[in-house]
């Protein structure tokens, strides 16, 4: 059971990742393996480090009531992922070419939605490193696929909505959480 969840929170973690990098993909830009590492690991460590917060926090609630406030919080954050959906072409334009500072840049910015999402993992009881390590892996291969893809798939319907979709699936996960 806790697998589908440490494997539907690293792919949740990570839709700005697939949303950023085809945004790179669109202007013909990539992400080198070593930047994209640099991007997974700092989207991990601050996954790890807000599930062990969120775990710790749990200590001290019922189960039941850290699974729905865990729930609600994934649900909240679902709602606003969804609803503040900006623009891919805007954060192709923030960061035209990448560097190894750029990258370090871009893993901070990404690992805010990792601690978020985290501390609610963490809330509802996930292992930390399990998912942790499901994070900076999805974090990897999102921006893998989202350079490979940007050009073929940012004009369409998935492209355009990517951030719904990531936020559609957190509110399903926050709903999984509330009800298990």
């Amino acid at each position: 059971m806790f697998l589908i969840t440490i494997i539907a929170i690293g792919i949740a973690a990570n839709i700005d990742n697939l949303g950023i990098s085809m945004a790179y993909g669109l202007r013909s830009n990539r992400i080198p393996f070593v930047y994209n590492l640099i991007i997974s690991i700092i989207s991990m460590g601050a996954a790890y480090l807000s599930i062990i917060a969120g775990n710790i926090l749990s200590n001290y609630m019922a189960l039941s009531f850290s699974n729905l406030i865990g729930g609600i919080l994934l649900v909240a954050l679902g709602l606003w992922v969804s609803l503040k959906s900006p623009d891919c072409s805007e954060d192709a334009k923030k960061f035209a070419t990448i560097n190894w500072k750029e990258s370090i840049i871009l893993g901070f910015i990404l690992a805010l939605n990792c601690i978020s999402i985290g501390f609610s993992a963490g809330i509802t009881g996930a292992p930390p490193l399990s998912t942790a390590i499901s994070v900076g892996f999805f974090s990897f291969i999102s921006i893998s696929i989202g350079i490979r893809l940007g050009h073929k798939i940012g004009k369409t319907f998935f492209g355009k909505h990517a951030e719904r979709i990531g936020g559609l699936l957190l509110i399903l996960i926050g709903i999984y959480e509330i009800f298990l």
